[in-house]
């Protein structure tokens, strides 16, 4: 795209978009640190903006109102963009607003007091209790790649890490001693995360009696190997964990065993701020979903279990 100087400093001169835009991917990157997925779509989302303004004959910030905002959005929409979509639009352009309106390059924010769409509400799929536990026994623990399912496994469940948590742990990011695992989630944002004695023991046997046999000639520090000694993908992770839940005839995807953690600590009991700070969730509201998911499950126990209940 040929945004050329789309927008202008209306106290210094004409500026360069595409300047602008970097300067403004310089400071979400530097100083607030965002994940480099979240970079790659404000940089798409952005571009696709401007080529509406420039259909729209708007050459300058400061012609931009909220109207076009919500034009540009309405047409997001005609196209078939579902609310996920539009929100993550909306996200971008608010940000990239909110950057020029404190660097002076406009005088009023038109983002300012718009709603995001917002995005329905799926209730992540969870197992059972004893899904959970016929699926942590099924590992081979006489082979190294069977003690690396066990490890992972025992690990993800214990600590709810997510998949991409899971697979950048390195041989450095574990104590033993302490029970506690150390990663870095989304915008790099250092946590530690407590695992339990189940988890330790699969993890020590692994790193006794597993990965040296996988490790082959080459040194690295990643924690979990696939069968060339090489780092395991998210792609090696998902068909492990998809032909495991074959065998317990369950469909899991990479995020089922974290979502699973968040309710079955719900359920026992455990706060909510808890389960946030343990699984990462910048926003407390992201980890109120799991509590519609556990009233849900109550009903449907209730009314299974009471005589009454119907």
């Amino acid at each position: 795209m040929d945004a050329g100087d789309l927008f202008q400093n209306t106290k210094s001169g004409r500026m360069n978009f595409e300047d602008t835009v970097e300067n403004f991917f310089h400071y979400i990157l530097v100083e607030r640190g965002l994940a480099q997925n979240t970079i790659v779509s404000y940089r798409f989302d952005l571009a696709s903006f401007a080529d509406f303004l420039k259909q729209k004959g708007i050459s300058t910030v400061d012609r931009i109102n909220r109207q076009d905002i919500l034009d540009y959005l309405y047409a997001l929409k005609s196209d078939g963009k579902n609310s996920a979509t539009l929100g993550r639009h909306m996200a971008a352009i608010r940000a990239f607003c909110h950057f020029v309106l404190a660097e002076k390059l406009i005088e009023k924010d038109p983002s300012l007091n718009l709603e995001t769409p917002k995005k329905a509400k799926i209730l992540p799929h969870v197992l059972l209790q004893d899904q959970v536990d016929r699926l942590l026994s099924l590992p081979d623990l006489s082979t190294p790649l069977g003690l690396r399912d066990k490890a992972m496994l025992e690990v993800i469940y214990a600590s709810g890490l997510r998949v991409s948590e899971l697979l950048s742990l390195t041989l450095y990011d574990i104590n033993q001693q302490m029970g506690f695992i150390r990663c870095f989630g989304k915008g790099s944002k250092e946590r530690i995360v407590p695992v339990g004695s189940l988890a330790l023991t699969a993890l020590n046997e692994y790193l006794q009696q597993g990965r040296p046999k996988l490790l082959k000639k080459k040194k690295t520090k990643e924690l979990f190997l696939n069968a060339h000694g090489d780092s395991l993908t998210r792609q090696g992770f998902w068909k492990i964990i998809k032909a495991y839940g074959e065998r317990i005839g369950v469909e899991i995807s990479p995020h089922t065993m974290r979502h699973s953690v968040a309710t079955h600590l719900l359920e026992n009991g455990a706060d909510l701020r808890v389960v946030q700070d343990i699984l990462g969730h910048a926003d407390i509201s992201t980890t109120q979903i799991y509590t519609h998911l556990t009233k849900d499950r109550l009903r449907t126990v209730y009314d299974n279990a009471h005589p009454r209940a119907k």
